[in-house]
């Protein structure tokens, strides 16, 4: 199941083919061209070359959670037959939560009248948050909006965060291949693969600022050898449309200090590192529960959205290993194209994210706020969750004192 070593003597004659145009009323191409990732899709190479095969047996028997799920939305991706049934059988079989409500998720993107009926037919799951999950998504299917239960929640008003909403993301990375633009890659990330090499990002808003300002909060474990997380926090800063009830829409940025380590992995810094100010922007919308208030607002029950951004894949390393093998914490990192350092940027991220308010200990009530962030409400890291910065200013880990060298 190794990523393709890709040979691009085989593929040099192989052009970008431009979309076909082949009616007149589609509309304006300024608009409907203008979508870089979608041309990437058409044209980028897969670098999972595992069979249809493998990949549907790994997606029910692989050990790693991680594997399971990336090879159920691999299947997804690929358009293969009897999809609906492989995720209903994981949903139906799996033992890890995450695994069960992401298939769920790729049950959605499939759509249609036999996914909404296997979406349905796990409501009422032991497991309430896959219930809930599975009822969000019938209701998104049919209606457009998410639908949740009736539980009961406790929210902790000592917590730096009010909300702490971690964020299941599903990507597709373009990586480009070579230095002629004619040549790119693609490898899929389900939410843990991502979370796995990238880190896992939670949406931390408060009452009182959520719609101007947001902490995106990402926690890499298995990267320090003492177990301590890296963390990344994105101060990001926007505007948020009130116009639906319930509802808002948002785009907001994010620009911060923090460092590009030439190795392609985080905190890796065997080759040298540059300081840069790193962007990023996301957009969605957030759904709010009337019957959830914090500090005179109701909460925000579930967020879903689209993201993009730049990264950098030390690709060379990479040629011939397999999943488990490429997908180890920080093994590539988010860069940006307007820095010095903008030409190693070598992989387009795209993909869309969902998050919602989670039992996360069991005990039958939603757990608002309960997850551990290191970050103050400037996005500053904050090691002992008292909401004063480690460092004042610095948003990323520094292990390796890149911000004094």
């Amino acid at each position: 199941m190794a990523l393709e070593s890709v040979d691009l003597g085989q593929v040099s004659g192989v052009e970008a083919q431009a979309p076909v145009w082949d009616h007149y009323l589609q509309g304006d191409p300024a608009r409907l061209n203008s979508d870089f990732g979608e041309f990437l899709k058409r044209t980028a190479i897969r670098l999972d070359v595992r069979t249809d095969e493998q990949v549907a047996h790994e997606a029910l028997n692989h050990r790693d959670p991680m594997i399971r799920e990336q090879s159920l939305f691999q299947y997804v991706d690929r358009g293969l037959p009897g999809a609906v049934d492989l995720l209903t059988e994981a949903v139906k079989t799996d033992s890890v939560r995450e695994v069960r409500w992401n298939a769920l998720w790729a049950l959605e993107k499939i759509g249609g009248p036999r996914a909404l009926k296997a979406l349905q037919s796990f409501v009422n799951d032991d497991d309430a948050d896959v219930g809930e999950w599975a009822r969000l998504f019938a209701s998104e299917l049919t209606t457009g909006l998410p639908a949740f239960d009736s539980r009961s929640w406790k929210q902790d008003p000592d917590r730096t965060f009010d909300e702490t909403i971690l964020l299941n993301i599903d990507v597709d990375v373009y990586v480009r291949l070579d230095d002629t633009g004619r040549h790119w890659g693609k490898i899929s990330l389900a939410p843990q693969g991502l979370a796995r090499s990238y880190g896992q990002a939670h949406a931390c808003p408060n009452s009182a600022t959520r719609d101007h300002q947001l902490v995106i909060s990402k926690n890499l474990a298995g990267l320090h050898d003492d177990g301590t997380p890296h963390v990344e926090n994105f101060l990001f800063r926007g505007v948020t449309n009130h116009a639906s009830a319930g509802r808002g829409s948002f785009f907001f940025e994010s620009r911060g200090l923090r460092p590009i380590f030439l190795s392609g992995q985080a905190d890796n810094d065997t080759l040298g590192h540059r300081n840069e100010m790193v962007s990023a922007k996301r957009s969605g919308e957030w759904t709010t529960d009337p019957l959830m208030e914090i500090k005179g607002k109701p909460a925000i029950r579930y967020v879903r959205g689209a993201v993009q951004t730049w990264g950098y894949i030390n690709f060379e390393t990479m040629r011939g290993s397999s999943l488990e093998e490429i997908l180890f914490p920080g093994n590539s990192i988010l860069g940006t194209l307007d820095t010095p350092t903008g030409p190693m940027a070598n992989a387009y991220i795209t993909g869309t994210f969902k998050g919602k308010l989670v039992d996360w200990d069991g005990d039958g009530k939603i757990d608002v706020n309960s997850l551990d962030i290191y970050s103050t409400h400037e996005a500053e890291v904050d090691t002992n969750q008292d909401n004063i910065a480690d460092e004042p200013g610095v948003q990323f880990c520094t292990r390796t004192n890149w911000m004094n060298s």
